[in-house]
């Protein structure tokens, strides 16, 4: 196996080790039956396709990104709408999960199964906002390199079913919420804009869990490493800053890296110019690590997004080296374009969709 299979492997690890179906059948022994199912996120259909598996068919609702619903069964309602930027079948998704909630009956439980992703895929806005304040905000948010609880607290300002306005319509018994984490720190509060948190008052028993986290992804690949006797030489959340700056921070630790492996995760930020062209943060962040370690032999990098897509695209990243960075890449790099030139390069990590959403992970390796 030569290197960059091997960096991808021990990558890929991290990933698998946070997917959606994984990660939620582990905890639902202890789960009560629920009576609905609502699941919503970048991983809703995963998580969702747990609970079945564990209790059998019953009343379920799915809001995911388009294509991430495939495989459900056929009773599910799923509802597919866009992400990063929200439309109408966002709008469409989040009444629907209110409508769901409001129908259950007072001694009912409801399981809740929140991903990354639901900030844009569902949402049900406050009276005097329309649609087009919803695109226009989320817009601006993308592109001034907010970081995600900045961003989420902004969301929250326009909603009923954020920042714990979902479970404020519940009148049942019980609720069971089951969420994983694509924030710093892990707050309910901050993933999907607080979609899953708890009101500020309730009357019914509540229940609420992370089943997976970059933390998670993280130890994963760095086990794997070690099996394959390879020394791991960090194993950090470090990645939550302009993407520049953390390219920057990171470069001269590369640069010196001796044989080994290091796992960084987190979520870097990107400011868009007026045109941006193609890619997402982690396509940028690879492309800035290459300019890093541009000349520096037998250094490998894994940059990726763990739900396998990075912005707008279908890569969710990129696998850089010491020979990546050349001509039309500075230029690219300006001009928010890093997709086209890492494409043009060969250096496109293509995944698919897969099955959850724990932040972005990076992997480097010197053998």
């Amino acid at each position: 196996m030569d290197q960059k299979q091997q960096a991808i492997r021990i990558w890929q690890a991290g990933v698998d080790a946070v997917d959606g179906k994984r990660a939620t059948k582990a905890v639902l022994d202890g789960v009560p039956t629920p009576d609905q199912i609502l699941a919503v996120g970048k991983a809703a259909a995963a998580m969702a396709s747990a609970a079945l598996e564990h209790f059998g068919p019953r009343p379920t609702l799915v809001v995911t990104k388009d294509d991430h619903g495939r495989g459900l069964l056929e009773h599910v309602q799923l509802i597919e709408a866009s992400h990063p930027v929200p439309d109408a079948r966002s709008l469409e998704g989040g009444r629907a999960l209110r409508a769901a909630i409001e129908a259950m009956a007072p001694n009912s439980h409801v399981l809740l199964l929140v991903s990354g992703g639901a900030s844009s895929l569902a949402e049900d806005l406050l009276p005097g906002n329309t649609l087009s304040d919803l695109e226009q905000l989320n817009g601006r948010l993308l592109s001034e390199g907010m970081d995600i609880t900045a961003m989420n607290a902004e969301r929250r300002k326009l909603s009923r079913i954020k920042g714990g306005g979902l479970l404020a319509h519940f009148k049942g018994a019980k609720a069971t919420v089951l969420a994983i984490s694509d924030v710093p720190g892990d707050d309910l509060n901050v993933i999907g804009s607080g979609i899953g948190a708890l009101p500020e008052t309730y009357e019914f028993d509540a229940v609420t869990r992370i089943v997976a986290s970059n933390a998670h992804a993280r130890s994963t690949a760095a086990d794997l490493a070690r099996r394959e006797s390879l020394q791991v030489l960090a194993n950090e959340e470090c990645l939550h800053d302009d993407f520049l700056h953390v390219a920057s921070q990171l470069g001269q630790r590369l640069r010196d890296m001796p044989p080994g492996v290091m796992v960084f995760g987190g979520e870097p930020t990107v400011v868009l110019p007026d045109q941006p062209g193609r890619g997402g943060r982690n396509q940028a962040l690879a492309l800035a690590l290459a300019r890093e370690i541009a000349g520096t032999s037998g250094l490998t990098l894994v940059v990726g997004g763990t739900d396998g897509t990075d912005g707008p695209t279908n890569a969710a990243g990129a696998v850089v080296d010491g020979t990546t960075w050349g001509d039309g890449a500075e230029h690219a790099l300006q001009n928010a374009d890093s997709g086209s030139f890492l494409d043009a390069a060969g250096a496109l990590l293509v995944t698919g969709p897969t099955g959850t959403n724990v932040m972005d992970l990076v992997v480097a390796i010197r053998r």
